[in-house]
């Protein structure tokens, strides 16, 4: 473990010894890939929205078995055992929260007289200070460049934003894969920096080689934007399959989004009647269409296509713009110690103040 700490309101809020967080990514971010992060200094953060709750409360005695620092637990807020999931992570001492969507001022409450520390992860200034009234600890800031579900505006724009508009720590994601990123982010007045793609690759991830090697051959022009996977806007690497997606018509993608949606029932264990209440649930005031909802069933089955099975052909890989200039795949450890020492070398090569 690297010897290089550059304490933030990050590591003081979370005890961890570096300021970086390893996101919560479905079929990716397993106990394994956790306890690495966890044990090389940062906030590993376990995706749990893939899991079943009995599998959640597995996975996170593995994770607790295999390191004793701090890691967080990533759910929906809007899911239907939203609280069955809420009460593992307090009852099972997990120290972090982390929301891909805004939970409720209840919910933080919750969370909080527990004595977790709530991250919700948000693309836009408003829902930051939304989360921040209501009592949450700190938020992750995602820009544009970031994999999987992102908005339109840039890290470089959106993270300056919040961090004027909040008082509580901000972390900043989107387009960070190395130490100068940190420097760039704690200089824009975030707190941390959290990555997903850059700790998809690497030797602690459990995503097989075959598409490790497809993320590795990409330059920055094969990573793409598309809505044709579940209605929203989605990041991920540009493949045959994808490029097929695009082409596909209504009828086609209705098509595939009641077979994948049927996949993911078997799989979750979940009735149907509670996917449309999550599909409802979805829309959160967005004017989605009910065949937008539906494919929303798409995500999960195609992103273990890949991330599982390896089936590059049969799946999506969602993929932050970094994946262009990641060459390597260096251990969770290799990487953090990489990453603060470039940290501190580019801290010391900055011209003293005058």
């Amino acid at each position: 473990m690297s010897d290089i700490t550059i304490p933030t309101a990050l590591t003081e809020l979370v005890g961890v010894r570096h300021p970086v967080v390893q996101t919560g990514m479905g079929w990716v971010a397993g106990p394994r890939l956790v306890s690495a992060t966890a044990n090389a200094g940062a906030l590993g953060i376990l995706a749990s929205a893939t899991m079943t709750v009995e599998q959640l409360r597995s996975a996170v005695r593995e994770v607790r078995s295999r390191t004793d620092a701090p890691f967080g637990v990533n759910l929906r807020a809007d899911a239907g055992d939203a609280a069955q999931r809420v009460r593992i992570i307090i009852d099972e001492g997990v120290r972090v929260a982390s929301f891909a969507l805004a939970p409720s001022r209840e919910l933080i409450e919750r969370l909080k007289e527990a004595g977790v520390v709530v991250i919700p992860s948000v693309g836009a200034r408003r829902h930051a200070e939304k989360v921040a009234a209501w009592g949450a600890d700190a938020v992750i800031v995602q820009g544009g460049e970031g994999g999987g579900h992102t908005g339109s505006v840039a890290t470089t724009v959106l993270l300056p934003q919040v961090v004027d508009a909040v008082d509580i720590p901000v972390v900043a994601a989107g387009g960070f894969h190395d130490g100068r990123g940190l420097v760039a982010a704690l200089a824009y007045g975030a707190a941390g920096i959290a990555m997903g793609t850059r700790f998809l690759l690497t030797s602690d991830s459990t995503v097989p080689d075959t598409v490790q090697a497809r993320y590795l051959a990409a330059t920055v022009k094969d990573v793409t934007v598309t809505t044709k996977v579940d209605g929203l806007p989605h990041r991920m690497l540009r493949t045959e399959l994808v490029d097929a997606l695009e082409r596909s018509g209504r009828a086609a993608s209705l098509l595939r989004a009641v077979r994948h949606a049927a996949a993911f029932r078997r799989e979750s264990g979940m009735t149907w009647a509670e996917m449309v209440r999550d599909g409802l649930a979805m829309k959160h005031g967005k004017d989605l269409t009910w065949s937008q909802i539906l494919l929303a069933a798409n995500t999960p089955v195609m992103l273990k296509a890949s991330m599982v099975d390896g089936r590059t052909d049969l799946g999506v890989m969602a993929s932050g713009q970094v994946a262009g200039v990641i060459e390597d795949l260096p251990s969770c450890a290799e990487l953090v110690d990489r990453l603060m020492a470039e940290a501190r070398a580019t801290l010391d090569a900055l011209p003293a103040a005058g």
